[in-house]
């Protein structure tokens, strides 16, 4: 049986990944960070130059949206809300002027930032500190433009999880949230976490004034959780899904991935586009990737699986 669809992910009247043909290909999200210090060194491009050739590329490779980043999410170096903005916002109106079918996300917790990447064009909001500053949400509703909703387990802006625990849980069976599967496993504690956290987070946004089909919830894996926690929420992607909001699914490469492989962040493409493929599966919807084509390729084979979409050159013994 091929599990529950998606929602579809509507930013600025568009919806995105819908072909003209009525196909759902899932969304690839390429990585921009304006930063000297991410975690995988290929995605740091301080250099405007650089920058706006791989926005170009990533275009060109069949990514729907671009995500900018002016702060790493790790420990390091303070960055001020001025410096975030002249790292990301001029960075914006480059990529809105020079490639304008290119959707713009910009990763920030903070509302200043987000008001003034929306006044240089961007379409989604990207707060993946799960809205320390509760403010930004309100400006993305105050303009119409998406918001995605993240999980953190209460951690604060730029710091790494130490000994995180969720309760155990795993007697009741079948939940309110996901009536079809129950969540009886006693590693569910951070499944019920995360369920509610983005339910109250997603209502909240449509209550700012979202669009419902603009609002994407993130189960964020590794942040505010360690290994065992992410592995679960992959596990559990059709609860996510069953809460009715386009899932976004951020795995490029991350730790989790590292470590179930135990190796380093340059070694972790195979495991993400495994964890990618199995997330599309699932119904999620929205992938966050440093590798566009390798995930855009994993994805179209998935809806292709899933009769979303058919192949793009069905030739074989058909001539």
């Amino acid at each position: 049986m091929i599990p529950p669809a998606g929602a579809p992910l509507v930013l600025r009247g568009r919806e995105v990944g819908r072909g003209t043909d009525g196909s759902l290909r899932p969304v690839v999200m390429a990585i921009v960070n304006r930063t000297t210090d991410s975690f995988y060194a290929p995605a740091r491009l301080a250099d405007d130059g650089a920058a706006l050739a791989a926005a170009h590329q990533a275009w060109a490779d069949g990514a729907a949206i671009l995500d900018v980043g002016g702060v790493r999410a790790g420990v390091g170096p303070e960055v001020g809300e001025a410096e975030e903005v002249d790292r990301v916002v001029p960075f914006v109106e480059q990529v809105r002027a020079q490639v304008p079918e290119l959707l713009v996300s910009v990763d920030t917790w903070r509302s200043g930032v987000a008001r003034a990447a929306i006044a240089a064009g961007a379409d989604l909001i990207n707060d993946t500190w799960a809205g320390h500053d509760p403010a930004l949400v309100e400006v993305a509703g105050a303009a119409g433009v998406g918001v995605v909703c993240s999980h953190t387990g209460g951690a604060l802006p730029r710091t790494d999880p130490f000994r995180v625990a969720y309760p155990e849980t795993g007697v009741d069976g079948a939940t309110a949230d996901v009536p079809w599967m129950p969540l009886d496993d006693p590693r569910d504690g951070v499944t019920r976490d995360v369920l509610s956290t983005l339910a109250a987070a997603a209502a909240r946004a449509v209550a700012c004034g979202v669009p419902p089909a603009s609002v994407l919830i993130d189960p964020t894996h590794d942040f505010g959780k360690n290994t065992w926690h992410s592995v679960h929420l992959l596990r559990r992607t059709q609860a996510l899904v069953a809460l009715g909001y386009p899932v976004l699914m951020a795995l490029s490469r991350k730790d989790f991935v590292g470590e179930v492989l135990d190796v380093g962040a340059d070694d972790r493409l195979a495991g993400t586009l495994a964890a990618t493929s199995l997330a599309a599966w699932h119904g999620a919807r929205v992938f966050r990737a440093h590798d566009v084509v390798a995930t855009r390729h994993a994805l179209e084979l998935i809806a292709a699986v899933r009769d979303e979409a058919p192949p793009r050159a069905a030739r074989r013994g058909l001539g």
